[in-house]
């Protein structure tokens, strides 16, 4: 695949909402032409986007950027140009901006856990924060950052998240939105965002040692689920990801699950629909169960928003087995 062809993926979306600048518009619609996966792909796009802009109130079809969202989309300044590991960070970050108009006077709207809206903006400005420090952007909060190593990681970072809430709450929504902005930018700017050999050491951050560049995928993943969260508590539907986002996603999650899972646990065949097959648990006796998951649901998940009971799945083979591939993807959830 080339360097030009995945430069027009992270295209598609742009595109499937009327938002390309004047020089992709001459090379964006060529390309879909001769290239059958990417014209798939932005097909489905549009298709979630005459799906979110909804139907036409007067009978006459409304136009790419008559979408509220597409507005939004249009309106920003174009997205950095980052390297692989951080596109789908940075397409989130466009997707929760093109979004948090529609929270406008609407701010405490439950959304989850015991967060509002504004609240689930403070919780992913402290979110963002630890890679954030540890990659030399300027701190935009009061106060140390909660540990993201060692044992009691997770009280440090619940307190943290918390303080963090109630010192926003005390601002308004729009200074929040601004400062996890500002961050998100900054993130975005970083030498490590751009340079895949530089976003290859490792760190540790909540609990987890990844390269860098999987620490991008793993701010992108919570963005997307706490935009679908937001989206689904204003009454709107949220797209998923871009297929190729997606999949980074996808692949970061099954490996995360096969360290959980560990070397001794039943084999279970690992399929995701539309993907690869993986074998989780030990590779010294045969089989016992197969699994199927849809991406998309795999991620929900993943991400505390299915529970192993409810979750849409084909499987055969030991139950147990099955069940516990699903509690151990179910226990990865932080968000």
């Amino acid at each position: 695949m080339t360097a030009d062809h995945d430069g027009i993926r992270d295209l598609l979306a742009a595109w499937a909402f009327g938002a390309l600048e004047p020089a992709d518009e001459k090379t964006v619609p060529p390309h879909l032409t001769v290239c059958e996966s990417c014209a798939a792909e932005a097909e489905r796009l549009r298709e979630t986007v005459r799906l979110l802009e909804g139907p036409p109130s007067n009978g006459v079809p409304a136009r790419p950027a008559d979408g509220v969202l597409a507005g939004a989309l249009r309106a920003r300044p174009a997205a950095p140009r980052v390297a692989q590991h951080a596109a789908p960070y940075a397409a989130a970050v466009a997707g929760l901006r093109a979004l948090l108009p529609e929270a406008d006077r609407r701010w405490g709207t439950p959304v989850v856990h015991d967060w509002d809206v504004h609240a689930t903006l403070a919780h992913l400005l402290a979110a963002d924060e630890p890679l954030a420090a540890r990659l030399g952007v300027a701190a935009r909060l009061p106060s140390a950052p909660a540990a993201d190593a060692g044992p009691g990681w997770e009280d440090a970072w619940n307190r943290r998240t918390a303080a963090v809430i109630a010192h926003e709450h005390g601002r308004t929504p729009e200074e929040t939105v601004a400062d996890w902005a500002a961050q998100a930018d900054a993130l975005l700017a970083t030498p490590e965002a751009g340079d895949p050999e530089r976003a290859a050491r490792a760190l540790t951050l909540m609990g987890i040692r990844l390269p860098v560049a999987e620490h991008f995928l793993v701010r992108a993943f919570e963005v997307w689920i706490h935009t679908d969260d937001i989206g689904r508590a204003l009454g709107l539907p949220v797209p998923p990801p871009p297929a190729a986002h997606l999949w980074q996603l996808v692949r970061l999650a099954v490996r995360l699950l096969g360290l959980a899972l560990g070397p001794g646990a039943p084999p279970v065949l690992f399929t995701v629909t539309g993907g690869d097959q993986w074998v989780l648990g030990s590779d010294a006796e045969p089989v016992r169960a197969e699994l199927t998951l849809d991406p998309v649901d795999f991620c929900l998940l993943v991400g505390g928003r299915h529970t192993p009971d409810e979750v849409p799945r084909a499987a055969t083979g030991d139950e147990a087995a099955v069940r516990n591939v699903l509690e151990r993807a179910a226990s990865l959830a932080w968000l």
